[in-house]
């Protein structure tokens, strides 16, 4: 195993610590409606701006503007479909939900969160492979990403009392990240040249989960100011990590 790939998964189980910490604040602040607003601000902020601003503009700077737009569709596109595929319930449902809905909410939650997280661990693993930096950066601002997602996911659970099922889907949550890295790094491996496409695809398709998953998720708390507070922490904190790269990312 080569240097690169060992580094890929090390960076990859930074979501491990950080899935079981957003899961260790849904027991403690299941209720905290504003709490979870700003976490869903961070988590979209976050996650908008690495996309954004680090994975598309290094896909664009190897293969141009097009080529980047068409992955960074697909990625999204991809998504989409498997969201029309698999039944799995709009993250934004669980809010307000009671009784039978709310165990089936917590079910189909946990497994559409499990869905969204291994394209952040291939997203992880490409920008790692075109740039050591870059890859540092997606790595930390994804496991600072996972905490409050997962805190907002887990209420649910927490919520129908069934702990055996929330530590279950937090396993399957936290080893999905590493499982899409090592996807990544299969990918590359087979089509090296690929490798600014498969930046750009995995940006859209974090950009999808970020607009038609969580925004909709906050919406339904009705705390627009914590949801803007979360993300204004977000973009603190990636022009922190920014600034303590000296400028390299």
């Amino acid at each position: 195993m080569s240097t690169t790939q060992v580094s890929v998964l090390l960076l990859s189980s930074l979501s491990v610590l950080t899935t079981w910490a957003g899961v260790w604040l849904a027991t403690r602040l299941r209720e905290n409606a504003r709490a979870i607003a700003t976490g869903i601000g961070f988590s979209t902020g976050i996650m908008l701006l690495i996309s954004l601003l680090e994975l598309v503009p290094e896909s664009t700077g190897i293969i141009g503007t097009s080529r980047t737009l068409l992955s960074f569709v697909l990625g999204a596109g991809l998504v989409w479909s498997a969201h029309l595929m698999i039944p799995h319930r709009h993250l934004s449902d669980e809010a307000g939900a009671v009784d039978r809905r709310l165990i089936r909410s917590a079910y189909l939650v946990a497994f559409g969160l499990i869905l969204h997280d291994g394209p952040e661990g291939f997203a992880m693993a490409n920008a790692y492979i075109a740039s050591p930096e870059l890859g540092l950066l997606v790595a930390v601002a994804i496991a600072l990403h996972n905490a409050p997602e997962e805190f907002a996911m887990a209420v649910p659970a927490v919520m129908i009392r069934r702990k055996r099922f929330l530590y279950a889907a937090a396993v399957l949550s936290a080893l999905a990240e590493p499982a899409g890295a090592v996807v990544g790094l299969i990918a590359v491996g087979i089509a090296p040249s690929l490798n600014a496409h498969f930046m750009a695809f995995a940006a859209g398709a974090m950009t999808f989960v970020s607009l038609h998953e969580l925004v909709p998720m906050a919406q339904r708390y009705r705390r627009p100011v914590q949801f803007g507070l979360g993300l204004g922490v977000s973009l603190a904190v990636y022009l922190a990590l920014s600034l303590i790269g000296g400028g390299a990312f």
